[in-house]
């Protein structure tokens, strides 16, 4: 039986404008065994929509608050610089996941999906994520050491998604194949901020 929030009418945004998530974070109905049972990789995705309570839920588990408390998040981060951001590619336009007011911040109108990626599956699904990291929020480490640390922590972040998606029934994959410098451009990005992988989100092609 759908929840409540699962009447929720899918995203249709005609204008970007920040858009507020749903906060009630309730539990998963899998154990962790079958979690990681069902954990895999897809490349399948139908082009139906997820709700704005499924996409909550799937951020706050993907690298959202569950510590008030100096603001700590669902996955580590090498010496809590917290440097990715999550960007998200909707067919409504291009966003950044806000965890603290728990909001989607509008970044660009324009519908990018196609150009996260070089399958053909990313212009079509849902969501795209995009995982960017701010090197400036980890001036403490030398360059080589920032790099392997975003790409750690960027690794914890993505395998929460899978997590969640197992548990609720989703497909996802991740993504290297990815043209950096030209999607860089295309969302804005500054000199400090890197594109370290991208992550494909959607309901199972049927």
């Amino acid at each position: 039986m759908n929840k409540p929030h699962e009447t929720q009418p899918a995203l249709q945004l005609i204008a970007p404008s920040s858009l507020e998530l749903d906060a009630d974070i309730t539990p998963l109905s899998m154990s962790l065994m079958e979690v990681l049972r069902q954990r895999k990789s897809s490349r399948e995705f139908s082009t139906r929509q997820l709700s704005i309570y499924k996409l909550s839920r799937l951020l706050w588990c993907a690298f959202g608050i569950n510590r008030e408390e100096g603001s700590l998040r669902t996955a580590p981060s090498a010496k809590d610089a917290q440097e990715i951001d999550i960007y998200v590619a909707l067919a409504s336009g291009l966003y950044r996941f806000d965890p603290l007011q728990l909001l989607l911040q509008p970044v660009l109108a324009d519908d990018i999906r196609a150009d996260t990626g070089s399958q053909d599956f990313v212009g079509v699904a849902p969501v795209n994520l995009i995982y960017v990291a701010n090197l400036d929020r980890m001036s403490a480490a030398s360059r080589v050491e920032q790099k392997f640390y975003a790409a750690l922590d960027t690794g914890f972040i993505s395998q929460n998604v899978y997590l969640f998606c197992a548990a609720e029934g989703l497909a996802t994959v991740t993504r290297g194949w990815v043209d950096r410098p030209a999607l860089a451009k295309r969302m804005g990005l500054g000199p400090a901020q890197r594109i370290v992988l991208a992550q494909t989100v959607g309901y199972p092609r049927e």
